[in-house]
C-alpha cells in the first residue's frame, strides 16, 4: 500500500512538474521568436517616432501614447466602481439578499462574455444612444460624440475589466481578520470609520494588485476597441475626449491581417508586440513589487 502511494505520488510530481517546464518553455519560446523578429526594428526612436511610409518606416508612439491614455481613462472608471462595489458585497450586504446575489451573478456573468460583445454593445449603447442623446442635446444633431472616439472605447475597456477588479479587491478586503474590524468597532468607531481606517489599508496590497493586473488585461484588448475608437493610423495625437486613437493591440491586428505587404511589415508587427509585452511585465512586476512593499510595512 505505501509503495503503491509513493508511485502515485511521484508520478502526479513528475506530471506537475512536466506541465511547469512545459508552459515555462513554451513561454521562453514565444519570447525568443519575438525578439529575433524585432530586432531590426526595436529601438528608442521606434518607440518615440511617428510612423512613416505607409507604416513600413518610423515609430509607434501614437499607438504607445493611446493605449496608455485609454488605459488611464478606463482605469478612472473601472477602480473607483469596482472598488465601491466590492465594499458593499463585503461588508454591507447580505450574503443570501436578493441585491447581494444579483450582483455577483452580473459580475459572473460578465466575466465570461466574449470581448467583441462589449465592442458590439459599447457600439449600441455609448456611441448609438449616449453619443446620439448628447449630439442631439448639446450640439444640435452635429456629429462629435456620435461616433467612436476615446472616451467611449475606454468606457467599454472598463466594462471589460470590472469583473476582474471587483473580485480581487473582494477577496483583499476578505483577507483583512474580522478581529481586526471587532476591535475597531468596540472602540467606538463607526462601520465606515472601521472600513477606512482598517480594512482598505489592511488589503491595499491586494485592492493595488488587482487594479494593476486588470489594467494590464485592458491594455492588451482589442475587440472591445474595434468598434468603438481604435484607428489605424492617425497624424496627430488625441487632444480631446472625442477624438479616435491609436492602440498598440489594434495596430498589431491591422498590420498582421490588413497590410498590403504583410512581410515587409513583419519586423514592425515583432517590434511592436514587444513593446506591448513589456508594457504588460511590467504593470505585472508593478503589481509584485507594491505587494511586497506593502506587506513589508
Amino acid at each position: 500500500m505505501k509503495t503503491s502511494k509513493k508511485i502515485t505520488g511521484g508520478l502526479l510530481i513528475g506530471i506537475t512538474g512536466f506541465s511547469v517546464f512545459l508552459i515555462i518553455a513554451i513561454l521562453i519560446f514565444m519570447l525568443v521568436m519575438i525578439i529575433i523578429g524585432a530586432k531590426g526594428e526595436f529601438s528608442w526612436k521606434f518607440i518615440t517616432q511617428f510612423p512613416q511610409n505607409g507604416m513600413t518606416q518610423g515609430g509607434i508612439f501614437p499607438a504607445l501614447f493611446g493605449t496608455a491614455l485609454m488605459v488611464i481613462i478606463m482605469s478612472v472608471a473601472a477602480v473607483p466602481f469596482g472598488t465601491i462595489t466590492a465594499i458593499y458585497l463585503t461588508e454591507y450586504a447580505h450574503e443570501e439578499s436578493i441585491i447581494s446575489k444579483s450582483i455577483r451573478f452580473a459580475v459572473r456573468t460578465l466575466a465570461v462574455v466574449p470581448s467583441i460583445i462589449f465592442g458590439l454593445f459599447g457600439l449600441g449603447f455609448f456611441i448609438k444612444f449616449i453619443g446620439t442623446g448628447m449630439d442631439n442635446m448639446f450640439n444640435a444633431g452635429q456629429l462629435k460624440w456620435a461616433q467612436p472616439n476615446i472616451l467611449w472605447a475606454s468606457l467599454t475597456m472598463a466594462l471589460l475589466t470590472l469583473p476582474v477588479v471587483i473580485v480581487s479587491v473582494e477577496e483583499a478586503i476578505k483577507s483583512v481578520p474580522r478581529e481586526m474590524r471587532d476591535a475597531s468597532l468596540a472602540l467606538g468607531a463607526t462601520k465606515w470609520q472601521t472600513i477606512r481606517k482598517v480594512v482598505i489599508p489592511g488589503a491595499r496590497s491586494g485592492i493595488l494588485t488587482g487594479t494593476i493586473l486588470a489594467i494590464s488585461r485592458g491594455a492588451g484588448e482589442v475587440a472591445p476597441i474595434l468598434f468603438t475608437g481604435a484607428a489605424y493610423y492617425l497624424a496627430k495625437l488625441p487632444t480631446s475626449l472625442s477624438d479616435q486613437f491609436m492602440s498598440l493591440g489594434y495596430h498589431i491586428y491591422i498590420m498582421s491581417t490588413q497590410s498590403t505587404n504583410v512581410d515587409q511589415t513583419l519586423p514592425i508587427q515583432f517590434a511592436t508586440t514587444l513593446v506591448l509585452l513589456l508594457l504588460t511585465f511590467t504593470l505585472n512586476l508593478s503589481a509584485i513589487l507594491i505587494r511586497v512593499r506593502l506587506r513589508k510595512k
